[in-house]
C-alpha cells in the first residue's frame, strides 16, 4: 500500500519536474510512501503559495490561494461509480484529468475503481418518480462514501439530489459537455423540417422517455403525441427504439457525444425550446465533508464556468423544491459580456401548463439568480404542481 504526503493543491508537469530535479522527492521508510526530504521542505514557490500554470490539457482555473501540505494517507484512493458504459467513461476521463494535472499520482497507481450497483440502475420497470427520484442513482454510492468504503465518487451532476446527505459535499465540477437534448427518430418517422424540430414525428407518434421534464415539454408543443416509459442506459434505450418499442426517443446529447454516438441524434433541440435538466452535461465529484485535503486536491481541476452555472441551476431547484413528480428544467450559460443567463421551467407532466422564464446577472450572484428565478416561477405556478 502506498501513501502520499505534501501534495499541493496545484500540481502540473512543470511542478513535478521541479520536485524531481531541484527538490527531489524521496521514498520514505514506509513501503511505497513518499515525502519531501524534510517536513515543510517543499520547493520555495510552493511554500510561498505561488501557483503554477494549469496543465495545458486541464480545464482548471488559475488560483493564487496559498498551498497547504496534505497529511500522509494510504493509496490507492478508492473512487465510486455506477457501472454503465457512460458512468465508467466519465469516471475514467476524470481520473485521467487528475493524473494529467498531477502526474505523480499516475506513477504510484493512486486510484482504484469501485463499481457500485444503485437502486436506480436495478429497478428498470418504473419511473424514478415512482420509486424515490433521481437520488436513487447515488444512494448506495454515498452510503459507501460515508462508510469509508470509497474516498470519493463521480456522478452525472443531473442525477444528484439537490440536498446532499449530511457529511457529503460536492468537491468539484468538470467542464460541461453539450447540455442539449437530442431527439432520435425511428424508421417510421419523416424527414425533419429545420424550422420545426418535431416535424419528423407523425401525428399520434409514440415517444419513449422516462423523463417527466422531456415529456411535459414535448406534449406542450405537440399534444397529439403519446408517451411511453423507456428506461435504461444509452445503449439499451437505443436498442428498444430499434426493436420498435417506440417511434422515437429523447436522450442527453452529452451522453451520446461521450460514447461517440452523436451521429444517432436526428435533431439537436435548442436549450430554449427543450430546457435541459439542471446539471445536464456536467460531471460532479463528491467527497466526505471532513476530507478537507482531498477536497482541496480536487478543487484544483474544477472548471470555473461549470461551477458557476451549476450553482445557479441547483439553486433554482432548491427554490422550487418540487416533488420528484414535478417537471423542472434549468439551464444557465455565460453571455459574451460575462454575465450569467439562467432559464427555468416548471410544468405539468401532461404539458397542459408550462411556465418558462429567464434571469441574468453577475456570475458572482449565481446562487441568488437561481433562488430568485425559482421563487418567481413558484409564485406564479399552480400550487398542486409542487405536491407529491
Amino acid at each position: 500500500m502506498h501513501s502520499y504526503s505534501a501534495f499541493p493543491n496545484r500540481c502540473d508537469s512543470s511542478m513535478t519536474r521541479r520536485m524531481s530535479l531541484a527538490h527531489p522527492a524521496r521514498w520514505s521508510a514506509t513501503p511505497g510512501a513518499f515525502a519531501y526530504p524534510q517536513p515543510g521542505a517543499a520547493p520555495a514557490d510552493m511554500r510561498e503559495g505561488v501557483a503554477t500554470p494549469a496543465h495545458p490539457g486541464s480545464n482548471a482555473p488559475g488560483s493564487n490561494a496559498p498551498v497547504k501540505p496534505h497529511a500522509r494517507r494510504p493509496l490507492p484512493l478508492r473512487v465510486g461509480t455506477r457501472g454503465s458504459p457512460l458512468a465508467l467513461w466519465q469516471t475514467r476521463t476524470f481520473l485521467d484529468l487528475v493524473t494529467r494535472f498531477c502526474p505523480v499520482l499516475r506513477n504510484v497507481n493512486a486510484f482504484e475503481e469501485h463499481v457500485i450497483a444503485t437502486s436506480g440502475d436495478r429497478i428498470q420497470d418504473r419511473r424514478l418518480a415512482d420509486i424515490g427520484g433521481k437520488g436513487l442513482f447515488a444512494k448506495e454510492i454515498h452510503e459507501a462514501l460515508l462508510d469509508g468504503r470509497i474516498d470519493f465518487a463521480v456522478h452525472s451532476l443531473k442525477d444528484l439530489e439537490t440536498e446532499l446527505p449530511p457529511g457529503i459535499v460536492l468537491a468539484c465540477t468538470l467542464k460541461r459537455e453539450d447540455s442539449r437534448d437530442a431527439l432520435i427518430l425511428g424508421p417510421n418517422c419523416a424527414k425533419v423540417d429545420p424550422a420545426d424540430p418535431f416535424s419528423g414525428l407523425p401525428s399520434g407518434a409514440l415517444v419513449g422517455t422516462a423523463s417527466l421534464r422531456r415529456q411535459a415539454q414535448l406534449l406542450h408543443a405537440r399534444p397529439d403525441l403519446k408517451v411511453c416509459m423507456i428506461r435504461g442506459n444509452v445503449g439499451s434505450r437505443l436498442a428498444k427504439l430499434a426493436a420498435g418499442e417506440a417511434d422515437a426517443t429523447l436522450l442527453a446529447l452529452a451522453g451520446l457525444k461521450r460514447l461517440e454516438m452523436a451521429e444517432r441524434a436526428s435533431v439537436v433541440l435548442d436549450a430554449e425550446a427543450m430546457v435541459p435538466a439542471a446539471g445536464q452535461g456536467i460531471v460532479g465529484v463528491t467527497v466526505r465533508a471532513a476530507d478537507v485535503e482531498l477536497h482541496e486536491l480536487l478543487s484544483g481541476i474544477e472548471d470555473r464556468e461549470a461551477r458557476a452555472v451549476s450553482r445557479a441551476e441547483r439553486a433554482l431547484l432548491a427554490a422550487l423544491d418540487g416533488s420528484c413528480r414535478t417537471p423542472i428544467g434549468g439551464h444557465a450559460r455565460l453571455l459574451p459580456n460575462g454575465e450569467l443567463h439562467l432559464t427555468g421551467l416548471v410544468a405539468r407532466p401532461d404539458g397542459s401548463f408550462l411556465l418558462k422564464r429567464s434571469l441574468h446577472g453577475p456570475v458572482a450572484d449565481a446562487e441568488r439568480i437561481g433562488l430568485e428565478l425559482g421563487d418567481s416561477l413558484r409564485a406564479d405556478s399552480p400550487a398542486d404542481i409542487f405536491i407529491a
